[in-house]
């Protein structure tokens, strides 16, 4: 198995287009595992608290609209 170490070298030695393109995976690629991970959070309840939250200062009319 590679080495944080050693991919951030590797990345360092990519051309400007391989670069480029790692970039756009890499966006792609986090912006999924954010997404997997929120909704592994609001399956497990993590999120209730805030969501909670949020509706408790809504309907006490602490919200305003946008």
């Amino acid at each position: 198995m590679m080495t944080l170490e050693t991919i951030e070298t590797e990345i360092q030695n990519l051309s400007t287009e391989d670069l480029s393109e790692f970039r756009r995976w890499f966006l792609a690629f986090d912006a999924s595992a954010w997404d997997a991970q929120i909704e592994k959070d609001a399956a497990e309840g993590k999120l209730d608290a805030l969501a909670e939250e949020a509706l408790y200062e809504y309907r006490s009319g602490k919200a305003t609209e946008i």
